[in-house]
């Protein structure tokens, strides 16, 4: 009988292995990483329509196949400045087919602003992705900035933090190497 439930629980993890990276995941969280709150079941991501720098159409539908870490972020966001750097490093490090930091500004965030905003910090390898009508966001019930999401690779969200973290901290790089897939640095 033991053999029998080894068995099933084997191929149930099989079957859906994103389950077990997720609880892998979050036994890693420590410090920042404790404000990262995995949802129970994965939640719809929005739809809503947002645009590149370039006035563009993009969806969130565009990062479907990999991990996505979205942040919703403004140009007057002191904790969205403090933050940036540490998601460019995360996008440098991590970054790949299956892996992505994607950065949407919501709200009145002029394109001169943005560009300032990435020049003065020192960042340029990530997205100038624009929601200036907040319509991605509200649809995502994004209240205040920034806010960061995790979708998996079918689209769906599974968790969500609220405010600034150290996204270059070794907790959080283990806890995505984790997601993806990757076993994390020791």
């Amino acid at each position: 009988m033991k053999r029998v439930l080894a068995l099933y629980t084997a191929l149930t993890l099989l079957a859906i292995p994103a389950a077990a990276d997720i609880e892998a995941a979050q036994a890693l969280a420590d410090g920042d990483m404790k404000k990262l709150t995995f949802h129970s079941e994965p939640n719809p991501a929005g739809t809503a329509d947002f645009e590149t720098f370039d006035g563009e159409p993009a969806s969130l539908s565009d990062y479907e196949g990999k991990w996505a870490l979205v942040n919703f972020w403004a140009t007057w966001c002191a904790p969205c400045r403090k933050e940036m750097p540490m998601l460019s490093e995360l996008q440098t490090e991590l970054g790949g087919e299956d892996f992505e930091v994607v950065t949407i500004a919501t709200g009145r965030s002029p394109r001169p602003a943005m560009q300032s905003f990435f020049e003065d910090i020192g960042v340029d390898n990530l997205p100038t992705l624009r929601d200036p009508n907040s319509a991605l966001a509200r649809e995502m019930a994004v209240l205040g900035l920034p806010i960061t999401v995790i979708l998996n690779p079918e689209g769906d969200e599974i968790a969500r933090l609220q405010g600034d973290a150290e996204w270059d901290s070794d907790v959080a790089k283990d806890m995505l190497r984790t997601l993806i897939g990757g076993a994390p640095d020791s």
